[in-house]
């Protein structure tokens, strides 16, 4: 039961993580001009956010509702293309039947 640790920005939404016992958090604060420090950064998020808003834009007017199929059909592609042919055929299929 180790703590999780957390890397966020300074955004004050991520605030409360700081009370739960469960997290660790470290972050970076962006409006001090501070974007990484050591192995505490966020662009590897903001990178694969940038990604997913890329592919959901031809997709307009996705509701909330439907938004978890739809990211997870984006991380399966995502997952698909890092693999080799046969590999990402295989799982393909595994990861729909």
């Amino acid at each position: 039961k180790e703590s999780l640790t957390v890397y966020t920005d300074g955004f004050r939404a991520y605030d409360p993580l700081e009370e739960d016992d469960a997290f660790t958090r470290k972050y970076v604060v962006h409006s001090d001009g501070e974007y990484a420090d050591g192995d505490i950064h966020v662009n590897t998020c903001e990178s694969h956010a940038s990604l997913t808003r890329r592919w959901l834009s031809p997709h307009r007017g996705v509701s909330k509702d439907k938004l978890t199929p739809y990211l997870k059909a984006f991380q399966l592609r995502r997952e698909l293309y890092r693999k080799p042919g046969d590999e990402a055929l295989k799982y393909a299929l595994d990861a729909v039947l």
